[in-house]
């Protein structure tokens, strides 16, 4: 376990003390790992015979750039990309805000809503962030609204990107886990939705707090309503296409990623908003973030590598049982571990640091590993909002440079709250479905 150990605070000094990229540095600090349990010394590296380490590295990076799943990913990011192009956002807030700006903290509650519906077919937090901050901010400052509530509304709303299917980290935690993707994806949908509650919920208690924080805005008709809906009938026939089809079995995770990013390229045909320029930036950005992505997997599965190789998740289960711990109690430290990860590391980055080490644990202890990647991706979440390494706020920040990030920080306290809360129910669930039958047949 120490030599795992090692490995595991070399590769954190070199993210956060050194600054190389994550991806460089989980494969370095695994390449080299490895080599050292195959006898790599400093007094031998000149002679040592690297064969076994080249080996292991050249095999995950071929085995990942030829599995034919992970095309889902550049899939999913170029339906993102096309939705974003084509305006779509504007017309979710619109719809929003038809329904429900005219009451207190309207405005944020309709940003919620179509934070939720844009990551519903964008799947990037960071993405969904940038762009409804364009999209909301105006409208919440043309009446008033405390710029605490207004960019904690955009704040929050931008994590649900990663959770409400199609989402890219679920895809890649199924592909590290060899879990179900269509069950990752069904079992995303509710907590998704609880998500948007909770933090319609958050809105109700700050206004209540502070009427003056989010004033009532415009009230529509009926018919300006559903006059309002015409502009999200594109999302949502593409969403209940893609899902539908995968929940349905009609066709997987793979093959609704190639019809759900041709479906993306046809609406935004259809709104004309589409041009040899914008193409060629959308398919370059497509690239650009797939090769990021494809580039920190490959990195993570070759410091799995030597994780596995060195035995810390065998001697992580032995400690653990040697203790005599519950398994919530297990689960309890775990999440803890991740909110104060969540703290300085990025989402993406702590899932893949945390997974080849926290998943044969869960798995031994009988825990739904379906049920585990989703707990993950809801601690994910409330990082994306956690100080001092919030990614969603940092993001506000540099596209809204006039709010400082301690403003969108204070105001996104009662958010964090509802995802603590979400993470609760959604871990007792877990406890009762797990020793419910233990207790009936006692």
């Amino acid at each position: 376990m120490m030599i795992a150990l090692t490995g595991f605070f070399i590769l954190l000094a070199m993210i956060v003390i050194v600054r190389v990229p994550i991806a460089f540095a989980m494969g370095l600090v695994g390449f080299f790992g490895f080599a050292f349990l195959q006898g790599l010394t400093f007094d031998n590296m000149l002679d040592f015979r690297w064969t076994g380490a080249l080996s292991m590295a050249s095999k995950r990076v071929i085995d990942t750039a030829q599995e034919y799943s992970l095309s889902v990913i550049p899939l999913f990011i170029l339906m993102g990309n096309l939705v974003t192009k084509s305006g779509l956002s504007q017309e979710l807030y619109r719809a929003s805000y038809a329904f429900l700006g005219h009451r207190k903290g309207g405005l944020s509650m309709a940003t919620v809503v179509a934070c939720g519906g844009f990551s519903a077919i964008c799947g990037s937090s960071l993405a969904t962030s940038a762009t409804m901050a364009k999209v909301a901010m105006p409208p919440m400052r043309k009446y008033g609204y405390a710029d605490s509530l207004a960019t904690a509304s955009i704040a929050a709303g931008g994590t649900l990107g990663i959770l409400i299917p199609p989402s890219v980290i679920l895809v890649i935690y199924g592909l590290l886990t060899e879990t179900s993707i269509r069950e990752l994806f069904a079992a995303g949908f509710i907590p998704g939705m609880l998500g948007i509650l909770l933090y319609l919920g958050a809105v109700r208690y700050v206004v209540w707090r502070d009427p003056e924080a989010g004033p009532c805005g415009e009230k529509f008709s009926w018919p300006e309503r559903l006059e309002a809906l015409n502009g999200v009938w594109g999302v949502l026939i593409l969403f209940s296409v893609v899902m539908g089809g995968i929940y349905l079995g009609i066709f997987t995770p793979t093959e609704a990623a190639g019809i759900g990013a041709g479906g993306a390229f046809l609406i935004a045909m259809l709104r004309r908003s589409l041009n040899w320029g914008s193409l060629f930036e959308i398919l370059t950005d497509t690239a650009r973030t797939s090769a990021m992505l494809f580039a920190v997997l490959i990195g993570a599965l070759i410091f799995s590598n030597f994780i596995n190789r060195a035995g810390l998740p065998a001697d992580l289960l032995a400690m653990v049982n040697s203790l005599e711990l519950s398994p919530m109690l297990v689960i309890v430290v775990i999440l803890l571990i991740y909110i104060v990860l969540g703290m300085v590391f990025e989402s993406l980055s702590m899932l893949l640091l945390t997974v080849p080490i926290f998943f044969p644990l869960v798995q031994s202890m009988g825990f739904d590993l379906v049920w585990f990647g989703i707990v993950v991706v809801v601690v994910t979440e409330i990082s994306l909002i956690t100080p001092p390494v919030g990614m969603n706020v940092f993001v506000l920040s540099a596209v809204l440079r006039d709010v400082k990030a301690g403003t969108i920080f204070k105001g996104v306290t009662p958010f964090w709250c509802a995802d603590i809360i979400r993470l609760v129910l959604i871990t007792a669930v877990s406890s009762v479905a797990l020793f419910l039958p233990e207790l009936l047949y006692r």
